[in-house]
């Protein structure tokens, strides 16, 4: 990467904005406040500030543009107040292998002795653990220097959120150009490895491969196709995968594990050897007994990240990057797998009862008239099954869903998707509870004017707690009511076209109309 400074020096801001050039970053997602306001002195005409109603709304449309576009994003939050509204959406970044770049403001240095208003105690320790780096640069003239190394860190595999504090006098001081250095981040895996790897998966009986969000992330998708065909391996996917790693209508997918113990092994049971790429081993949700993996099976794992192979409950790690080891497997001799005989999953038959709309048919509905190119963003808990049984995501990059758990990332994740997926249809399908947590970036979509369809399950509850209510023998838990809400009112207030469907017989020519929409487009959907 090369690059020829005009001048020896400028201001904090302006070395910071070249920099964001030469790192090919032209936009800023934020909520900014006083301590900030210096940071945009003569903003230039070549950036866009993209504006979230509140902190958590920009981080998330950050993330989600991060995604697309395969580049950090850049955030602006105020000092301590802002960055706390946004640390939800900061822990599903990490948890989402998302690089961003948090910088946030901080009160004058001449003043910090005196605890003004509206400065950050600790600045740098308020985000921890949930960003890979913090820092507050010891002078004005460092922080284009820890700005260029917060972007590196988080470009580093495993991906992640990094946070620069600036104290806002910092802006105006004068500082040398920078040169953006490249960084190769790339973990290749030893051939003595690879090899064992190989030899593994020749002399299997029964193979199978477990794979995560992270075969999608390294541009895997296709050839983790050709390595289960290679091996005539079933593929499983892996609990909580927040991407689509593998087509679900190919003959070899065999369904999604569940975050339970006993349910894996249950599910694995046949097989001798597994290969798990991208994944946790394994992420569970509630307590179990007996082993990880069935009785006589092995287990090897290969991932970028450290923390995940050392804290996996059972088998062995490989530390590389995914899509090397898949590249270096396929290299290597494998089996000729016999013809694919196993049937492609079908979908399942649904009848609509007349008054009702359930989940299962807003499912089964929306596979029937959505574009195969769109980009599904879910955010509606106890509607992930009914999306796994009623549509099949057949191509890569065509599912985010937030990989921490929290609520609150996927309607606004929805808008910085579709900022950097300009030519695809964006569908965010978001629980009715989930929405109330950033329901402000509705303002943000009908701002920029982007193609998103937002379709929100309304069942009046959080229903996901009163579901996992049983599993501690609750029968009537507090705090999951949610009636009175108008979903179409509040969009349209935000700027936002909005419609409701409440039953069966509307639902498709509703739901064409939200996806043919040239704007954003909210549909709320009455259900069970």
């Amino acid at each position: 990467m090369s690059h020829t400074p005009a001048a020896r020096s400028s201001s904090v801001r302006d070395v910071m904005f070249d920099l964001f050039r030469q790192l090919g970053i032209d936009t800023i997602f934020g909520n900014p406040g006083s301590t900030e306001l210096p940071m945009f002195r003569n903003f230039p005409s070549d950036f866009r500030y993209v504006l979230g109603l509140q902190e958590m709304v920009a981080v998330a449309m950050a993330d989600g543009y991060a995604q697309a576009t395969r580049n950090a994003s850049i955030v602006n939050l105020h000092s301590a107040a802002g960055v706390g509204h946004a640390l939800g959406n900061v822990f599903t970044a990490m948890k989402n292998k998302t690089p961003l770049v948090i910088i946030a403001g901080q009160q004058a240095r001449s003043i910090l002795p005196f605890d003004p208003f509206l400065y950050a105690a600790q600045a740098t320790e308020f985000p921890k653990p949930y960003v890979k780096y913090s820092v507050e640069p010891a002078r004005a003239e460092d922080v284009p220097l820890a700005i260029a190394r917060a972007y590196h860190i988080a470009m580093q595999p495993p991906f992640g959120p990094t946070f620069v504090s600036v104290p806002v006098d910092d802006w105006d001081r004068q500082t040398d150009y920078l040169v953006a250095r490249r960084i190769q981040a790339v973990r290749f895996p030893d051939d003595d490895s690879i090899d064992k790897l190989a030899g593994v998966l020749m002399h299997a009986r029964n193979p199978a491969f477990v794979v995560g969000a992270t075969v999608d992330r390294e541009g895997a998708f296709d050839l983790m196709v050709e390595l289960a065909e290679r091996y005539s391996a079933k593929v499983f996917v892996a609990p909580f995968a927040s991407r689509c790693p593998f087509p679900e209508n190919h003959p070899l997918h065999a369904g999604f594990l569940p975050p339970m113990r006993e349910g894996i092994v249950s599910r694995l049971a046949e097989h001798d050897v597994i290969v798990v790429l991208g994944a946790p081993v394994f992420s569970y949700h509630v307590e179990g007994e007996g082993p990880h993996i069935p009785d006589g099976s092995q287990l090897i794992l290969v991932t970028e990240d450290p923390d995940q192979a050392a804290g996996a409950a059972v088998g062995d790690a490989i530390i590389a990057n995914v899509k090397p080891v898949i590249e270096r497997l396929l290299d290597r001799t494998g089996k000729v797998a016999p013809p694919l005989r196993e049937p492609v999953r079908p979908l399942p038959s649904f009848v609509a009862e007349e008054d009702k709309i359930s989940v299962d048919f807003l499912m089964k509905t929306l596979e029937e008239v959505r574009p195969q190119d769109c980009v599904i963003v879910d955010e509606a808990p106890t509607a992930h099954a009914a999306r796994q049984d009623q549509i099949r995501l057949t191509r890569e990059r065509s599912f985010f869903n937030c990989a921490s758990g929290g609520l609150g990332y996927g309607l606004p994740a929805a808008v910085g998707l579709a900022l950097g997926f300009p030519d695809r249809r964006v569908i965010a399908t978001i629980g009715d509870g989930s929405s109330m947590y950033a329901i402000q970036a509705l303002y943000s979509a009908a701002q920029l004017g982007l193609p998103v369809t937002f379709i929100i399950i309304n069942n009046g509850s959080y229903r996901a707690l009163e579901e996992f209510a049983g599993f501690f023998q609750i029968v009537d838990p507090v705090g999951t009511k949610l009636p009175g809400i108008d979903f179409v009112s509040l969009a349209r207030s935000l700027g936002c076209a909005a419609d409701r469907a409440s039953v069966p017989g509307e639902l498709a020519g509703k739901l064409q109309a939200a996806i043919g929409s040239s704007g954003p487009a909210l549909l709320e959907v009455l259900t069970l």
